[in-house]
């Protein structure tokens, strides 16, 4: 098992992550030198369009990335272990106990044919020696926690007597079981509807105050990352262009994608005027373009950015990949 962290060390820190998929039409290089941080306590948002890597991400940090994919350099530290080094027993000991997955499908997590309470307390018993009766207690609570009402009837219940909100909260509720060092969530209350998906971020914002736990939030909704993480890395074409404290990157964005994301949110255009959007379409992941994979949609590219730009820190704390960042937010 890892040893403690360190204090004021990251409880994980991702460093110069790759993964790739090795298909018959090529290498899809899912996640090409990835790096972020999370300490105790806090949150971290991963954020990215669809196919940006952020998926791919989270499934490298607990060991379920399936062939053709494999992870082919950098290190996953988990209170200074390196994960990607460590057998799938060992994995096996960590995951669903000190590290935690919420899936985007909560039948990711359920097994149809089994009932809630039997699948909350083997999770329980797999991994803490404690009576049956105890296990059914944690149980209890974990349902109450993320807000279902009358947990020891829905314990006796099957998958399919749910709906597919009370679903997820089901399978949020199993990775609280054990109050984990690390939580990856990946778009968990996307299927949620809003007052529920407040409850929750209420929730998870409770828990890494609570208990130290460290959570890495996958979305593409920046209104969720604006009001829940502490941190915001930016994913495009499997490598994160910005990273920073997340009132300062969603206030002042360093790299034209983060900006193009902000000034897309509906909320941000005026009543009767054109949504703004990036123009464009993400590059194939077979096929990336050398240099800056954004710049056939950005309107500040020139010819520098076929070279590949360099993930440089522009302000204290502020990392963008990019040749020339927004001035305005470099001078702030």
């Amino acid at each position: 098992m890892p040893a403690s962290a360190a204090p004021g060390a990251p409880t994980l820190e991702v460093r110069n992550l790759r993964t790739h998929f090795l298909t018959r039409a090529g290498v899809v290089k899912a996640v090409d030198d990835v790096s972020f941080t999370v300490r105790s306590g806090k949150v971290l948002g991963l954020v990215g369009e669809s196919g940006s890597g952020k998926s791919v991400t989270g499934f490298s940090i607990l060991g379920l990335v399936d062939p053709p994919g494999r992870i082919v350099g950098g290190q996953i530290l988990f209170k200074g272990q390196d994960l990607a080094t460590l057998s799938e027993e060992a994995m096996r000991k960590l995951r669903g106990n000190r590290i935690a997955m919420i899936f985007q499908d909560p039948m990711m997590t359920l097994n149809p044919v089994l009932r809630i309470d039997t699948q909350m307390i083997e999770t329980v018993l797999a991994h803490a020696r404690v009576s049956r009766e105890e296990a059914r207690q944690r149980a209890r609570d974990a349902l109450g926690q993320v807000g279902i009402a009358s947990p020891d009837e829905r314990l006796r219940s099957y998958p399919h007597q749910f709906s597919g909100g009370m679903r997820q909260r089901v399978a949020i509720a199993i990775a609280l079981l054990h109050k984990p060092d690390v939580i990856v969530a990946d778009e968990p209350t996307t299927a949620l509807d809003v007052t529920i998906q407040g409850q929750i971020l209420a929730e998870a914002q409770k828990l890494c105050a609570q208990t130290g736990t460290a959570l890495v939030w996958i979305t593409h909704d920046l209104s969720v990352v604006a009001g829940l993480a502490d941190d915001i890395a930016v994913m495009y074409a499997g490598k994160v262009v910005e990273n920073g404290p997340v009132e300062q990157v969603l206030d002042a964005p360093l790299h034209p994608y983060t900006l193009g994301l902000i000034g897309s949110v509906p909320s941000r255009n005026r009543r009767g005027e054109p949504l703004r959007q990036i123009p464009g379409m993400t590059p194939s992941m077979l096929n990336l373009p050398a240099g800056c994979a954004f710049r056939a949609r950005c309107p500040r590219a020139e010819a520098r950015c076929a070279e590949p730009p360099p993930f440089a820190e522009y302000r204290p704390g502020r990392f963008a990949r990019c040749i020339h960042p927004h001035e305005e937010a470099v001078a702030a």
